[in-house]
């Protein structure tokens, strides 16, 4: 039985290598943590696991604690809403099965996205896939990476801002399960299901609270608070919601390498809210070698 108390702070639990759309290697990422003060991590790739084993070597040369992680893509109306999951079983027949799902249908998507971008603009399939690694799954970061690399924008920001926004035409939209469904699955493979940065400003802003409550009986963990993302207003309204259900309650850097201004540690989930969760999970114990 893992020590829930065995492992030392300050804890970023939200953190993307190349696997997804980060710019660094897993083993880059756990050394970047580590270098900017982190003893505590996890690496929450978009809807895969296969940085695991390298982030979990790295962490252990560098005595830290790395809690395995992923963040599920789901879909709220018209909402984007990401899921992170902790210490889930990765070979969970169900939950593996829609990772493929979504894995799957995003690549169609940014195929299509990249046909669209080609009637307008000097943009190849082959330029994309020149921006990814063997594991990755091809996404829109992986589009703007390239349209960088053409020299058609100046970096991922201006790519998201402009040619890849929706209100340019070329956006595709792609598979995603709805909230409800991605919490019952990394729960029922022995996870803890936290909301990522759920009350950003714009079109994605908070779920309705019922829907929340909704989640909340299905199994929801907590939510994740201190993110650059999240309005004050949305803070205090979670926090509100948290106290009365007594969830956990994360802070995390949503980190991405080059990829995103965001650095390691610049919100951190304190001890007792990661001995939570790992008291909590069944699936997968946290690496404290």
């Amino acid at each position: 039985m893992t020590d829930v108390q065995n492992f030392a702070g300050p804890a970023d639990l939200h953190m993307h290598s190349n696997h997804s759309d980060g710019t660094e290697s897993p083993a880059e990422v756990v050394r970047q943590a580590h270098a900017h003060g982190i003893r505590t991590l996890a690496l929450t790739d978009h809807d895969r696991t296969t940085g695991w084993g390298e982030a979990g070597d790295a962490a252990a040369s560098l005595g830290m604690t790395f809690l395995p992680g992923m963040e599920l893509s789901a879909k709220h109306h018209w909402r984007s809403v990401h899921v992170l999951g902790y210490l889930f079983d990765p070979e969970d027949a169900a939950l593996r099965a829609e990772t493929d799902r979504i894995r799957e249908d995003r690549v169609g998507r940014a195929e299509r996205i990249v046909r669209n971008i080609g009637r307008d603009y000097d943009l190849s399939w082959a330029d994309v896939l020149a921006q990814t690694t063997t594991d990755a799954t091809v996404g829109r970061p992986h589009i703007a990476d390239a349209l960088v690399a053409r020299g058609i924008v100046g970096d991922r920001a201006e790519a998201f801002d402009g040619i890849l926004h929706p209100r340019e035409g070329y956006y595709e939209p792609h598979y995603a399960p709805d909230p409800l469904t991605a919490v019952q699955l990394i729960t029922g493979a022995g996870g803890v299901a936290i909301i990522a940065h759920p009350v950003t400003a714009g079109r994605d802003r908070m779920m309705p609270v019922a829907f929340i409550e909704e989640l909340i009986a299905a199994g929801l963990g907590g939510f994740e608070i201190d993110h650059r993302e999240n309005t004050e207003q949305g803070k205090k309204t979670l926090r509100r919601l948290a106290d009365a259900h007594d969830l956990i309650v994360t802070g995390s850097s949503d980190y991405h390498g080059a990829g995103k201004p965001n650095r390691p540690g610049e919100n951190t989930t304190s001890t007792e809210m990661v001995g939570r969760i790992i008291a909590r999970a069944t699936g997968t114990p946290p690496r404290q070698d």
